[in-house]
């Protein structure tokens, strides 16, 4: 397979960094793919009704979350009659400005849009339910090229609830997990779609997408991978999970850790610092923080620090701010709600049901953390080790039932399912339920 030389792999995060005004939301989880936001002068009180909302749109149902450029909105909307329509949308006001659909069949259980696109000066890229892969150009609206990341690489049957992927950019890249049997991590020239790089198949399904982790000042590209669902794959030999550090220029595998035991993993991993690596899941698998170590003869070695189900997050990597991660640790039978954990993995506090915080999304922006519950409640929350304290609250979401979902799905994941990242940007905050997307003033 081809490899390319980049400058140096600080060099091309700095150019890629440097291009995102701090007023955009330009990928999954904001600018340094964190859920943290260069956003000052959040509002510290909210009208008895809550926040101005300034606009609202009709969309879909689903999970996918909006990006922000440059005064425009993306989102990767979905109906399973049209296939994936990816929409444009002026920031101030909500008008559609733009749209572009493409052939996308079928349903899965939670059906609806899943994943994030990622936006530059000139394209939009995004990954669709099917595995499809597309640039499209700003200008035109029209694609620059396309590519299938399941059945290019050998994929037939879907993942249980189809492809989740959030494309990551790495200077001339886009590297985006295929899963597919041919392919485990691959990574495409974003301009023309050639193929740079692969990885082997490296097992089981993954709902994960890539992350960025310091080591010894060096990015390496992390991926985490699911243990063999029980349930989905009675048929397959029950295997554990991976975690895998990758040279971000060549796709070559620097390290792994092949303990990891979260059959249906969601969230992407977390760089704790230190060469430190923090993976959460659901399922009442919790977190596990390793460490990589480089060895003498410049190979790499993860240990594992600590590994508990006292914390986690179903759907969402946890937030770092000051020492302490926060995330929302409910799943299909732990109702723990927002819950904190220190370094050495000490949990300091969990909301439990009070308040409940079910797969919700958040972002930490001057000091403060805002939130959806993933049902109906949007909170401003003050972080710290020694307790909840929440500032401001607002019910802005609709708590409605999934049209024409599985009962199972329903049954298992709640009546509003209102699980998409958000999105922060010039003060606004972008949130959606499963009919609406909304632009909410937080900021001054």
């Amino acid at each position: 397979m081809k490899k390319i030389n980049l400058l140096s792999t600080a060099a091309v995060l700095l150019i890629w960094i440097t291009n995102v005004c701090a007023q955009d939301w330009p990928q999954y989880l904001g600018p340094d793919r964190n859920s943290t936001s260069p956003q000052k002068g959040i509002l510290r009180t909210w009208p008895e009704y809550g926040p101005e909302v300034l606009w609202t749109v009709n969309v879909g149902p689903g999970y996918g979350g909006p990006v922000i450029k440059d005064g425009k909105v993306y989102l990767l909307d979905r109906d399973d009659k049209t296939g994936d329509i990816m929409r444009c949308f002026d920031f101030n006001n909500g008008k559609e400005l733009w749209k572009f659909s493409y052939d996308a069949p079928g349903s899965v259980m939670f059906p609806g849009s899943r994943s994030v696109p990622v936006v530059d000066n000139k394209y939009v890229w995004s990954s669709g339910h099917n595995g499809d892969l597309y640039c499209i150009d700003l200008k035109t609206h029209k694609p620059v090229w396309n590519k299938n990341i399941w059945t290019d690489f050998g994929g037939t049957k879907l993942p249980i609830w189809a492809i989740t992927q959030c494309p990551l950019i790495y200077g001339d890249l886009l590297i985006i997990s295929s899963q597919a049997p041919g392919a485990g991590v691959v990574a495409y020239n974003k301009l023309n779609g050639n193929l740079v790089w692969k990885t082997q198949y490296l097992g089981n399904e993954s709902y994960a997408s890539p992350s960025v982790v310091k080591i010894d000042s060096k990015d390496h590209i992390v991926m985490v991978i699911s243990s063999t669902n029980p349930i989905g794959h009675r048929e397959l030999p029950q295997t554990k999970g991976r975690i895998v550090g990758l040279e971000p220029g060549t796709g070559k595998l620097l390290w792994e850790y092949n303990d990891w035991e979260c059959h249906i993993s969601v969230p992407s991993a977390v760089d704790a610092g230190n060469n430190k690596v923090l993976v959460a899941g659901g399922y009442e698998h919790g977190v596990v923080m390793i460490k990589i170590e480089k060895k003498a003869d410049g190979s790499y070695v993860a240990t594992e620090l600590f590994k508990h189900n006292d914390f986690g997050d179903h759907t969402k990597p946890p937030i770092l701010y000051n020492g302490y991660f926060y995330a929302q640790f409910s799943t299909n039978s732990k109702r723990d709600g927002l819950a904190c954990m220190n370094m050495d993995g000490k949990v300091m506090w969990k909301t439990g049901r009070e308040p409940l915080f079910d797969k919700g999304s958040m972002i930490l922006a001057d000091g403060l953390i805002l939130a959806t519950d993933g049902k109906k409640t949007l909170y401003l929350i003050e972080p710290s080790p020694a307790g909840f304290k929440s500032v401001a609250s607002a019910d802005l979401l609709k708590e409605a039932e999934i049209s024409g979902s599985d009962p199972s799905a329903t049954r298992v994941g709640g009546g509003s399912q209102n699980w998409a990242p958000i999105a922060l940007a010039d003060g606004k905050l972008l949130i959606r339920d499963q009919s609406r997307l909304m632009c909410v003033r937080v900021a001054k």
